[in-house]
């Protein structure tokens, strides 16, 4: 399978379709599926007709993680930490710091890597079906893709220890009950519906919801007072936007608003 067909790339009504495609491994990440998914990323960043992206699965499995015959002891020790440095980390930075919002629809399992990428994007859906699942303990690893970071901001220490801690599987609708995703829905509409939420969103005011993304994220290590701040610096900037100047105009007009996202 060659790089690119590795991610499944779509660009429709401001909304850029990736989705995972090694469907024969459950999705599970090589190399080449690590690059192809951070060009996928560093386009949204640079293209100023993705203003939403939307995040999948192929087959019946969003992603199975990390693929292991590609970091088998027996072939020699593997570097993991080069690994996450040169493959991981670069993808949730740039999925965090993406000022525009970023749907996951998780399609079945996702494991290791695989939930901790799902959980985060920006709004996550899930399959009534999917599961989740913390595999790093079974083999003896540390939850990494910013899993020990998220778990326990999402849920807690307690949740979170117990994910990590004993690999079972989560299912969707507890998973969106303990807050871990936005909302679990029936399996013949997830697509639908996250398609859906993508193309509402990719027609929304682009700059005002990257700016709440990025104040949102903030607020974890922010006092009070930064926040404070942060949202005061925001909105100015936030109020100079066409988008704003749309909106009021709309709003005083009785009309749809029709956002550029500038």
């Amino acid at each position: 399978m060659s790089e690119s067909d590795t991610i499944l790339s779509t660009l429709a009504d401001g909304v850029l379709g990736l989705t995972l495609n090694r469907p024969e491994k459950l999705n599970a990440f090589n190399d080449e599926m690590h690059l192809a998914l951070r060009a996928g990323f560093e386009r949204a960043h640079a293209d100023s007709a993705v203003r939403a992206v939307l995040l999948t699965g192929a087959g019946r499995g969003f992603c199975a993680g990390q693929d292991l015959g590609d970091r088998d002891p027996k072939k020699g020790v593997p570097d993991l930490g080069r690994t996450i440095e040169t493959f991981y980390n670069p993808l949730l930075r740039l999925i965090r710091s993406l000022e525009k919002p970023v749907i996951c629809a998780v399609n079945g399992v996702a494991a290791g890597a695989g939930a901790n990428i799902a959980f985060a994007c920006d709004i996550t859906l899930a399959a009534r079906s999917a599961r989740f699942i913390q595999a790093f303990a079974k083999i003896g690893l540390v939850p990494d893709s910013g899993g020990t970071w998220s778990l326990p901001r999402l849920i807690g220490e307690a949740r979170a220890k117990a994910l990590a801690l004993t690999a079972e599987p989560l299912g969707a609708e507890t998973a969106a009950d303990w807050g871990l995703i936005w909302r679990a829905v029936d399996d013949d509409t997830l697509m639908e519906e996250a398609t859906a939420l993508a193309t509402r969103l990719a027609a929304g005011p682009t700059r005002g919801l990257g700016m709440t993304k990025r104040a949102i994220q903030a607020a974890a290590t922010n006092s009070l007072d930064e926040q404070l701040d942060l949202e005061r610096d925001l909105q100015r900037e936030a109020g100079r936007s066409a988008d704003y100047a749309e909106g009021v105009s709309a709003f005083l007009e009785k009309r749809k608003p029709e956002f550029s996202g500038k």
